[in-house]
């Protein structure tokens, strides 16, 4: 009877150990993003990051291009990439999902478009499409302005090609910011521009732009029609399921990023508090991002989550 008992006592507290102990190893305690530079992206890094912290884990947000980013997924130097845009990332980095080397997680964003834009000053003068931009080369001096290298990959093979009768233009190759605020000076003045744009972004507030149609071999039908996945290195959900269930249920939508990015780009504000100040008004949102999430150490995420982020 003693010996049941004892036994009895031991199977209890494993039981109550399984029930509280972390689902994931120490391994996972430290979860590596990759950073682009990208607003929409530096606002979910962030939301990600705030949750993670209250959760007892070690975010760390990496700076990289996007091709370095596949590389380090596929070399398991980087465990998380919450940016990757279909269709327009779809050609280049194919291969690395098609031969199991990263590991697709969730679509985290829906409704989203990503193709060439111009004021809609320009629009007005008859720039409709990217059919219309060659009868304009003088105006818009054969330049496109894009983003970061290593991004504009579309409009390069485009003018490779000789699509839209665009042999001879340039891409110009900045980065996120860099290229708004060369159609801030542009729109200031009224003179003539054509960039890469996309919703969700401050820029479809800030700016009076119109969305150019004929581009459905760059980037897709609907005006580049677009969702965005989560990726992480392969094998992390079996490692870390803990994690992995937290980024599964990570699902955005075009008003939070569209409020959070204004916050960031217009207001000033770091990503950090424009994710705090969004999880805020939108408190609803944890019930869905922590569902059957634990702490690190075992404990109810929810509860740990909202104490450390709505407690004031």
């Amino acid at each position: 009877m003693k010996a049941f008992v004892i036994a009895a006592c031991s199977a209890m507290a494993l039981f109550a150990a399984s029930n509280t102990a972390s689902a994931d190893a120490e391994s996972c305690r430290k979860v590596k993003l990759s950073d682009l530079s990208w607003t929409d992206l530096s606002l979910t890094n962030a939301t990600a990051s705030l949750l993670l912290q209250g959760l007892g884990y070690e975010p760390e947000q990496i700076l990289l291009g996007l091709p370095v980013t596949f590389e380090s997924l596929k070399n398991k130097d980087i465990d998380v990439f919450l940016g990757n845009w279909l269709p327009v990332q779809e050609k280049e980095f194919k291969s690395y999902i098609d031969n199991g080397e990263v590991d697709v997680i969730t679509t985290n964003l829906t409704g989203a478009k990503f193709t060439l834009a111009v004021p809609s000053y320009v629009a007005h003068e008859g720039v409709a499409s990217y059919d219309d931009l060659a009868k304009h080369a003088d105006k818009f001096g054969s330049k496109i302005y894009g983003i970061e290298a290593g991004s504009n990959q579309p409009l390069l093979d485009m003018i490779a090609a000789g699509r839209h009768g665009l042999k001879d233009w340039e891409v110009v190759e900045s980065s996120e910011a860099g290229m708004l605020t060369e159609v801030g000076k542009r729109a200031k003045d009224k003179e003539w521009i054509v960039f890469l744009a996309w919703a969700p972004h401050p820029m479809n507030i800030n700016f009076d732009l119109t969305y150019l149609s004929g581009g459905d071999q760059e980037y897709g039908p609907n005006f580049g029609g677009a969702t965005v996945r989560t990726l992480t290195r392969k094998g992390y959900k079996a490692e870390c399921p803990n994690v992995t269930k937290l980024l599964e249920n990570l699902h955005f939508d075009i008003d939070y990023e569209n409020k959070g990015m204004n916050e960031i780009m217009t207001n000033g504000a770091e990503a950090p508090a424009a994710a705090r100040k969004m999880i805020a008004e939108n408190p609803g949102k944890l019930t869905e991002w922590l569902k059957d999430v634990k702490t690190f150490d075992g404990g109810n995420g929810y509860e740990a989550v909202k104490a450390t982020l709505l407690s004031n």
